[in-house]
């Protein structure tokens, strides 16, 4: 007997849902029902982010570094990327501050603008559509096109590996804790940075340390993005197959909190079973050695 030959099997969250509700003896039936599951499934995702890391979410994010004006304090960067359409950027250069002329936000240019586009560090404040913006050290103006979006960076759960490459050349960075970091005595010392201090803010950011002593120099990392949201019906999750019986079974056990509380206790075993297996799966296969020390041995 021929096989089907597809490989294709997913759920949409419509599909998803329907299974959760039938785990908890319950059957889908309203708009309400629908909406109810959805927020659970958002809840659930944001535990998933507390629980470790989820392989699939990871990306690796290149940013240039920039040798920002002496004036600068520290070298401080948004884990993702911040980009602000505006009318033209040629005439603006990387490091320097831009000032709303309406707002009065600041922030820096950490890339070399071209065409139309600038990618800046986090603004402190909101800039504004059709305000005019003006560099501090070209003293070029232009026009702001729409007000630069946080979406991106505050997506960043946390960050993994960090490397700053120089002349096709990596050198590992060093995360140091806030304690540490605020230890440092003169923080706006410039050279290839070796060390980095991570402000998980709801816009998180990187701050490097020393401070960037070019603009050519980029900042090469891994960081652990949020998962997409349940938005609609007919959507499907952001996860890989393999991960489907634990999503079912943990929206299971959350319906079953707020609907089916006789079931409550068997499908949080399922869930926790489930997500186990899973998450024991999803690793990364490399060997393990083990070296022994010997630095507390006297002879």
């Amino acid at each position: 007997m021929a096989t089907s030959g597809s490989v294709d099997f997913n759920l949409d969250m419509a599909e998803i849902t329907e299974e959760a509700f039938e785990r908890c003896g319950l059957e889908l039936r309203t708009g309400y029902d629908a909406r109810t599951a959805r927020r659970s499934l958002n809840l659930l995702f944001a535990d998933w982010a507390n629980r470790g890391l989820n392989l699939w979410t990871v990306e690796q994010v290149t940013q240039t570094l920039a040798q920002l004006s002496s004036t600068s304090s520290v070298a401080t960067y948004p884990i993702g990327t911040i980009t602000m359409t505006v009318g033209a950027s040629g005439s603006f250069s990387v490091g320097e501050t831009i000032t709303g002329g309406t707002s009065s936000t600041t922030a820096s240019i950490i890339t070399k603008p071209s065409g139309t586009t600038m990618t800046l560090t986090v603004p402190s404040g909101d800039f504004t559509a059709t305000e005019t913006i003006t560099g501090s050290s070209s003293a070029a103006t232009t026009t702001v096109t729409a007000n630069p979006g946080l979406t991106d960076v505050q997506a960043t759960v946390d960050m993994l590996e960090v490397v700053i490459r120089r002349d096709s050349n990596d050198i590992s960075s060093s995360r140091i804790n806030r304690q540490d970091y605020l230890n440092i005595p003169t923080k706006t010392t410039q050279g290839r940075p070796t060390q980095y201090y991570i402000d998980r803010l709801i816009t998180p950011t990187i701050t490097v340390w020393p401070s960037p002593e070019n603009s050519t120099d980029q900042l090469i990392y891994y960081r652990v993005k949020r998962l997409d949201d349940s938005d609609a019906g007919t959507n499907n999750a952001q996860v890989p197959f393999r991960f489907l019986p634990c999503l079912v079974a943990g929206l299971a056990y959350q319906i079953s909190v707020k609907k089916a509380p006789n079931r409550i206790g068997m499908l949080k075993d399922i869930y926790e079973e489930e997500f186990a297996r899973a998450a024991a799966e999803d690793g990364e296969r490399t060997a393990l050695r083990l070296v022994p020390t010997y630095s507390s041995l006297s002879i």
